[in-house]
């Protein structure tokens, strides 16, 4: 897996998280990794459920938007988190993403939460190959 930090001088009332991956896939599980740490603590979760996600954009980064806004609307609709992802993108634009993704319903006696990200942001939202891997900043309105 790739490596995610949440940075503290991007965004003063958000939450701004810097994601590194080997790989486009590597990427967005690590983002998929990075957000559910944002929601809760992973340690905390009991994985019990697994989903299929498939999702489409015309263009790279909004894929990557879409998928993080998944996340969030999983959780705001079912209470659940998904720490783990395996991710597969294709395309060259349309671009398409096929994930399985194992997590677990929020247990208020067992869970702990941290912050209740509510949208992806497009302030200062890049995603850019370097390096052989990838990197995407995003900002998260929490």
């Amino acid at each position: 897996m790739g490596r995610y930090e949440f940075l503290d001088d991007v965004a003063l009332a958000d939450c701004a998280v810097e994601i590194e991956g080997r790989s486009l896939d590597d990427l967005f599980e690590t983002a998929a990794a990075a957000i559910a740490s944002l929601m809760v603590d992973p340690a905390t979760l009991a994985i019990t459920e697994e989903r299929a996600i498939t999702l489409e954009a015309s263009e790279l980064d909004m894929l990557l938007y879409d998928w993080l806004s998944e996340m969030i609307f999983r959780k705001d609709r079912d209470s659940q988190v998904f720490p783990h992802a395996r991710v597969r993108v294709t395309g060259e634009g349309p671009y398409r993403l096929v994930a399985d993704v194992h997590g677990g319903t929020i247990d208020p006696a067992r869970t702990t939460l941290g912050a209740d990200p509510k949208a992806v942001t497009l302030h200062r939202f890049a995603l850019e190959p370097v390096n052989g891997g990838w990197r995407a900043r995003v900002v998260i309105d929490i």
